[in-house]
């Protein structure tokens, strides 16, 4: 319905007050608006409901138009003589109409709330909940266009299914319960390191050498192995032979003054290692394990005043396993793996300002399977197979049938490498109490105690004692905030600073700094 305001204007100027908010419901129908003085006109009463609209319809042209809340209501020019005032949220304001010679009409707007959540569709909403979550027992009210939802609920899933459907209905307030669920499923780990390094090695060669033979000084030698050095010291008659390696075998003639330095060896080498590193996880939470030590690793910081500062790091190895275990929907075991086993090498040791610093072997993976609980998988294997062969002769010499072995040399070398890294996860129950737990047994026994109570049971219950059971049921947000994840365990770093001026510090050069405390909860 319309309402007429008899306003006369000459002219008009184009005006809309851009505001957004969608709320919706029923038109109202406005007063008919009365003209008044041009100093004051009287106020005209304006009803419409929150989302709705209202059209007020002029005798002639409007050249302004304004509001006082636009957060209430909003209002603009739709033609010269038509004005559409829009419900935004529930309260009052004023509209005020302007002509071109000053006159002003007032209106007091009141913006309604829209009406309540119609019974028909709670009653559809308690039917979909009982349909689709039977036996657990919700309750849902209504306070305007705003839904409380209450209950106990089995798990998070049924918690954001009810959510969802009343949703349908309008603005939910979660005020549900969960029941408290059962502790996480522990997964062990068992990671099986299997490796052989075998290794075969052939090395022949002979050097002749003369002291005087013929009152000649001589040598015979492909240069493979370390030839003995015959020389004539000045001043003297008498020839001086030096050995540096005499080999395996070393034969010399003083009457013919000739000898030979011979090489015949052969070598074999087996090395067997046998890891298995067991480790215990919840159910999506990553777990770490190391059984081995840290080595020192000098390192120069550049040169200060003539001295260079050297910086102490320390670098792990031995056996490492990191995982992240996953039970997945079908039942299965997801797990994010890193296994790793390493030792130190002085065979390929380096200096580093006079400090011996060792290489280090390693065999690690990084890997993702899938398996059932009992499953076993091969994550990783080599098969490596070297050979190395290295041959010299004396040319011509070295070509003749028979005693052309005298002048020539070999070394052969051949390695073999096997590894196979096996992963097997189990889901597995804690020790029941009471139950003897696994001990080592030590070849002698350990010292006595010096009381009577043993040191494992300080906190051992008195007889009777129940214990305390958890609550029947939590709300929703204590649930979710006890499945967020914890924080990272702070661990200090072992490596320290050595050199002019920088004792007591850490690896940087800094002084080294306390973890910060756990913030309280």
């Amino acid at each position: 319905m319309r309402a007429k305001a008899g306003i006369s204007i000459a002219r008009i100027s184009a005006l809309s007050l851009a505001l957004s908010v969608s709320l919706g419901l029923a038109a109202q129908n406005a007063p008919s608006p009365t003209v008044g003085s041009p100093s004051q006109d009287s106020a005209n009463e304006l009803s419409v409901a929150v989302g709705k609209t209202v059209l007020i319809d002029c005798a002639k042209p409007v050249s302004r138009v304004a509001i006082g809340a636009g957060e209430v209501a909003e209002a603009s020019a739709i033609s010269p003589t038509e004005i559409m005032v829009v419900g935004k949220t529930a309260g009052e304001t004023s509209l005020i109409l302007w002509d071109t010679k000053g006159n002003r009409q007032f209106f007091n707007v009141t913006v309604r709330p829209p009406a309540g959540i119609s019974s028909d569709r709670l009653e559809s909403v308690r039917r979909q909940l009982q349909m689709e979550l039977p036996g657990q027992p919700l309750r849902i009210s209504v306070d305007r266009d705003n839904i409380f939802l209450r209950g106990t609920v089995r798990d998070l899933t049924s918690a954001s299914r009810a959510a969802a459907i009343a949703a349908t209905a309008g603005k939910v307030i979660n005020l549900l319960n969960v029941e408290v669920p059962g502790a996480e499923p522990q997964i062990l780990l068992k990671v099986r390191f299997a490796s052989i390094d075998r290794n075969k090695g052939l090395q022949a060669g002979i050097n002749l050498f003369s002291s005087g033979f013929g009152n000649t000084l001589a040598g015979i030698n492909t240069g493979q192995f370390s030839p003995p050095n015959v020389a004539l010291p000045s001043g003297t008659s008498s020839a001086t032979t030096t050995i540096s390696n005499e080999l395996n075998m070393f034969a010399f003639l003083p009457g013919l003054n000739l000898g030979a330095t011979l090489e015949a060896l052969q070598t074999r080498g087996i090395v067997q290692v046998l890891a298995e590193p067991n480790i215990v996880a919840s159910n999506g939470k990553q777990a770490s394990f190391l059984a081995g030590g840290e080595f020192p690793i000098p390192v120069s910081q550049g040169s200060n005043g003539g001295s260079s500062a050297i910086t102490i790091m320390f670098k792990e190895f031995g056996i490492r396993l990191n995982f992240i275990p996953t039970i997945t929907p079908r039942g299965s075991i997801r797990l994010q793996v890193a296994p790793e086993v390493s030792a130190l090498d002085y065979a390929h040791a380096v200096e580093i300002g006079g400090a011996e610093v060792p290489a280090l072997t390693s065999r690690k993976v990084n890997d993702e399977v899938e398996l059932a609980d009992g499953q076993s998988f091969v994550i990783g294997g080599l098969l490596d197979n070297e050979e190395t062969e290295t041959f010299q002769k004396i040319p011509f010499l070295g070509d003749i049938p028979y005693i052309g072995k005298f002048f020539q040399s070999v070394a052969k070398n051949k390695t073999n490498t096997e590894l196979i890294v096996i992963v097997t996860p189990t889901i597995v129950q804690p020790i029941p109490a009471g139950t003897p737990i696994p001990e080592l047994k030590f070849p002698s026994p350990f010292l006595p105690p010096n009381t009577g109570i043993a040191m494992h049971h300080p906190d051992e219950k008195p007889a009777g004692a129940t214990p305390v059971a958890p609550p029947p049921s939590i709300p929703l947000e204590t649930l979710i905030d006890s499945l967020n994840s914890e924080k990272p365990l702070v661990i200090e770093s072992s490596s320290g600073t050595f050199g002019a001026g920088s004792q007591g510090q850490t690896g940087n050069g800094a002084a080294p700094t306390a973890p910060a405390p756990p913030a309280a909860h």
